[in-house]
């Protein structure tokens, strides 16, 4: 469930959360022999799927015999912030405070270093204080 949830936030679509992680647990399967912190390793599959899955869907998106997508305005006003972040800022972020992960394990999951997650972290802060900022205007 927990799984789940983190491609959920990631991807903002339920079915494809849910695919994402069936696919992460069939493959983690093939190599479970080897694996010596299984939740990690499940939870860095399922980051990494999310997130190609997003960037597949840009390219899909920006491909010029793509149909333009349009913009449903949601009640969830935190979603709709969370979901104008760059890819990899949200990922971040709810790594951060959904999963409630330290910035050396998010580093792991990204392949870069825990100072870059901490200025991740603080770019995607500020563009979510700006937003909610516009919106009380």
């Amino acid at each position: 469930l927990r799984l789940t949830r983190v491609a959920y936030l990631v991807t903002g679509n339920a079915a494809v959360a849910e695919e994402i992680v069936h696919d992460s647990f069939i493959a983690a399967q093939r190599s479970w022999a080897t694996v010596t912190n299984p939740h990690a390793y499940l939870r860095a599959a399922v980051v990494n799927r999310s997130r190609s899955w997003l960037r597949r869907r840009r390219v899909e998106r920006d491909a010029p015999v793509a149909a333009p997508g349009t913009t449903a305005l949601e009640a969830d006003e935190l979603w709709d912030a969370l979901a104008r972040l760059p890819e990899r800022r949200r990922t971040v972020i709810v790594l951060r405070f959904y999963e409630d992960l330290p910035d050396t394990e998010i580093a792991q999951i990204l392949g870069c270093r825990p100072a870059t997650v901490r200025t991740i972290v603080h770019r995607a802060l500020h563009d979510l204080r700006r937003e909610f900022d516009e919106l009380r205007r």
